[in-house]
């Protein structure tokens, strides 16, 4: 698959326009410590350490240049919000060997969801525990005389992003169930992000940080999927029923951050408006640069979508594009370095957050 090289071109200013806006001087004072929760949108290589998942080369082949467990051609949005913060990206919580914890610790395990199953035991309960865990257990070696670890004062200032609930509603919608059954599910993830929430507000956290869920129906796997016409696409080439359990979702969501502003006086809460950036570079992809919003870089099967769930990404035969930059879609499930890097200059524009707070406000003061 390959491409016109002009529009590579405009990818790349495009690119170098955006990373600049990210690469903004931060106005951290503290060392700022971060703390995510979530799935392959924002593993850092949680899975390959805590699973053993292997994901090879082409993954990771942007700014790595080599496999980091992440599922992508290079770095995610989380990678560019520690950019902005100029902080070492994170690392996976259950990675044992040249991990750096003295910035925080990703928790996100690819193929997590709110709810455990039988194949990802990592569920967002489960992710907030080990974060438990890592707090007393830092908390006890400082009392040892241990040095390098987050204090009491760090993780009570500490910025704790949560990114979740996608594969919720991939799940709920299999089995062949209605659209009605898959909305009727949404309240019980809703509810487990707000304990989790809870649960680390009575252990301290004051800053937190909520992604809502992207434009599923966009994403080139589900389109893939067989259906008998063209009928349930919007104008973008995006399914419409996904994307309206992804509103769904997200609407109740943005309510329970409501509550919680409310109930939690002394907590800021923000929620970012994950849906709207993403379906407008599906949208207006030609804006950004993109030569499809549909087409997968490192897939099968060539066009419409270059997608097959039996020879997915890191296949022998698979195929890969020659520029990613041109591409939103990485593998069909998550974007590629180019696309999460304009997510990223988005969401520190603070225009898509709710109430709209700078993402280094939790470290300047």
């Amino acid at each position: 698959m390959g491409g016109n090289g002009g529009v590579g071109l405009v990818v790349m200013a495009l690119l170098v326009v955006f990373l600049m806006t990210a690469s903004v001087e931060s106005k951290c004072v503290s060392n700022p410590v971060l703390f995510n929760f979530g799935d392959s949108n924002s593993d850092t290589g949680g899975s390959a350490a805590g699973l053993g998942n292997v994901f090879p080369l082409p993954d990771g082949r942007v700014f790595f240049h080599r496999s980091t467990g992440r599922l992508c051609d290079g770095r995610l949005i989380i990678d560019f919000l520690c950019e902005s913060l100029n902080t070492s990206y994170l690392s996976p919580y259950l990675e044992s060997l040249g991990s750096n914890f003295s910035n925080g610790a990703d928790f996100a395990i690819a193929g997590a969801a709110t709810q455990p199953y039988s194949t990802n035991p990592f569920s967002l309960n489960t992710q907030v525990r080990q974060f438990l865990h890592f707090k007393s257990r830092s908390l006890e070696l400082i009392s040892q005389g241990f040095e390098g670890l987050i204090n009491e004062k760090g993780f009570q200032k500490a910025l704790y992003a949560i990114d979740i609930g996608q594969n919720d509603l991939t799940g709920a919608f299999g089995g062949n169930s209605t659209y009605d059954q898959v909305i009727a599910k949404i309240p019980i993830f809703i509810s487990q992000i707000k304990n989790v929430v809870k649960t680390l507000y009575a252990n301290g956290a004051k800053n937190f940080w909520i992604h809502n869920t992207g434009p599923l129906g966009c994403l080139p796997e589900k389109l893939s999927l067989p259906r008998k016409d063209n009928s349930s696409l919007d104008p973008y080439g995006c399914l419409v029923p996904f994307n309206n359990a992804s509103k769904e979702f997200n609407a109740q969501l943005s309510s329970v951050c409501d509550e919680l502003t409310s109930e939690l006086k002394d907590a800021t809460i923000i929620y970012i408006d994950i849906f709207a950036i993403k379906y407008d570079i599906v949208a207006n992809y030609t804006k950004y640069g993109f030569e499809s919003p549909e087409i997968v870089c490192c897939g099968y099967g060539g066009p419409p979508y270059n997608f097959d769930p039996n020879i997915r990404c890191g296949n022998p035969s698979s195929n890969v594009c020659a520029d990613g930059s041109k591409y939103i879609s990485w593998d069909g499930v998550h974007y590629t370095e180019a696309a999460n890097a304009i997510v990223a200059s988005k969401i520190l524009t603070t225009e898509y957050s709710k109430p709209s707070v700078e993402f280094d406000n939790f470290c300047t003061s």
